[in-house]
C-alpha cells in the first residue's frame, strides 16, 4: 500500500444512504403494543412502523391538536 493516497477528485457514492439518528424516546407501553400489533399485521418490525408514520407526518407538516383539560 501506499504511503499517502490522493483523494481531491474522489466523488461520494451515490447509492449509500444516509444513516439514521439513533434517538431515545419514551412512549406508553399503550403506545408500544398498538404499534407492535400494527407492525405483525403489515410483517414489519415496529420501530420500522412507527419511523414511517412519524416520516409521513413530517412531510404533511402535520401538528398535534393538544387540548390541556
Amino acid at each position: 500500500m501506499r504511503a499517502e493516497y490522493d483523494f481531491s477528485n474522489a466523488v461520494k457514492n451515490p447509492y449509500v444512504k444516509p444513516r439514521k439518528t439513533a434517538v431515545t424516546i419514551r412512549l406508553d407501553p399503550a403506545t408500544v403494543e398498538y404499534f407492535k400489533s400494527l407492525a405483525s399485521e403489515v410483517s414489519l418490525p415496529y420501530q420500522t412502523l412507527i419511523n414511517s408514520f412519524l416520516t409521513d407526518c413530517a412531510k404533511r407538516k402535520v401538528k398535534p391538536n393538544i387540548k390541556w383539560s
